[in-house]
């Protein structure tokens, strides 16, 4: 069955307009495999910038606009929150939701990322979901306990049928900007569990959703990471803040 293929570049607190001018137009040089999708998530306020400078630069359609973070609210007094509706105007298409920095510096909950990954949906945004366990956890052999305990409350609140429109990142906490990555096959088999566990409630749409791994993704290890039967591309974070880097990575994904 193929799948989307995504490449999507989290800048977290990072970046600048000047980048943004030198990432579209480095990414205009790339050549995608065929079902390969590109996603650029600067902070908010460049938002606006990167969509400006995509419009003017004539980047290619399937490079996509995405933010890092969303509000499970439509509006009202919620200072410093940005809303699915705000994204929109800025024609923002992906949000990353329920990212381990959220989860553990501002103390988001499971039950919190289900409803935002629902208002996502509802306004007609693609929700990359990132999961993932710390390394304590991983020490204990809990890995597939915690991930379980995150993807259930999505189920719960948006129902496995909408998981046609989800994306999920696995990103290991230990993992993520410390240098250590899993291995190709440890990956490959935390995928392998993503997709069976959402099997248990349909085995046509687990088949459908894109798996993405994060986690000190470089230009070094990604090609043999992307060939891993359940691995649909990754979430990069510090290598895509680097053009050149990057550009490689977008280059080693291929459409399953």
């Amino acid at each position: 069955m193929k799948r989307q293929a995504i490449v999507a570049a989290n800048w977290k607190m990072n970046g600048s307009l000047s980048l943004i001018k030198e990432m579209i137009s480095g990414l205009n040089s790339v050549k995608l495999a065929e079902n390969v999708d590109v996603v650029v998530c600067p902070p908010a306020p460049f938002l606006s910038a990167f969509r400006i400078s995509a419009k003017s630069e004539n980047l290619q359609a399937n490079i996509h606009l995405g933010a890092q973070n969303v509000s499970e609210h439509q509006s009202g007094a919620y200072t410093g929150e940005i809303s699915t509706d705000m994204l929109k105007e800025v024609s923002v298409n992906y949000v990353i939701v329920g990212h381990s920095e959220r989860r553990c510096i501002y103390k988001e909950t499971s039950t919190q990322v289900a409803h935002k990954v629902k208002a996502t949906l509802d306004a007609g945004l693609t929700p990359i979901l990132c999961i993932g366990e710390c390394e304590d956890e991983r020490a204990a052999e809990q890995t597939e306990t915690v991930l379980a305990s995150q993807l259930q409350p999505v189920i719960d609140e948006i129902g496995i049928e909408k998981f046609t429109d989800v994306v999920i990142a696995y990103e290991p906490v230990w993992a993520i900007g410390t240098g250590k990555t899993a291995s190709p096959e440890m990956a490959q088999a935390t995928h392998l569990f993503i997709r069976q566990f959402l099997a248990n409630a349909d085995d046509t749409i687990a088949n459908k959703v894109p798996l993405l791994y994060g986690g000190s993704v470089n230009a070094a290890n990604c090609e043999e990471l992307f060939a891993q039967t359940d691995i649909d591309g990754g979430l990069i974070g510090g290598a895509s803040l680097k053009v050149d880097e990057f550009k490689i990575i977008c280059s080693s994904a291929k459409g399953s």
